[in-house]
């Protein structure tokens, strides 16, 4: 995992436009969010069974997080790396992966080991800033 330094920590936005600049941007909402905080992930790269995703978290300050209206606290950004099986896997679950009845593989490494840092910091931290630029356009970003 790298973290990154970015003037987005801190801030808070509308969680509704945010999701609107989200999407227009190629992120996600990250599976694993409740009613208050969850994460932004959206994919830098993916080859070879590897995918590198930048994801951003925030913390719910008001309100729900399903509610448009809420308002959202964007925390430390990161990159993260995900390794997965390549191919059909040879065990009982490899029927239920081959016939599509299992959509995904869980990861080999689901915090791989990230060469060429500076390139994927570079990246990151372009991501970040296109996003910022999006909501500050949009949002009207509020530090902390």
């Amino acid at each position: 995992m790298l973290k990154l330094k970015t003037a987005l920590e801190g801030q808070q936005a509308n969680f509704g436009i945010v999701s609107e600049c989200i999407s227009e941007l190629g992120y996600h909402l990250g599976g694993n969010w409740d009613y208050e905080n969850g994460c932004f992930d959206h994919t830098l790269c993916r080859e070879d069974g590897e995918t590198i995703y930048i994801r951003i978290p925030f913390v719910v300050t008001n309100g729900e997080l399903d509610q448009y209206d809420a308002t959202i606290k964007f925390e430390t950004p990161f990159i993260i790396k995900h390794v997965v099986h390549i191919g059909l896997d040879q065990d009982e679950n490899s029927l239920l992966d081959a016939t599509g009845f299992s959509q995904f593989q869980a990861p080999i490494d689901t915090d791989g080991q990230i060469d060429n840092k500076s390139r994927w910091m570079h990246a990151g931290e372009d991501a970040v800033k296109k996003l910022m630029d999006c909501l500050c356009e949009h949002a009207h970003l509020k530090s902390s």
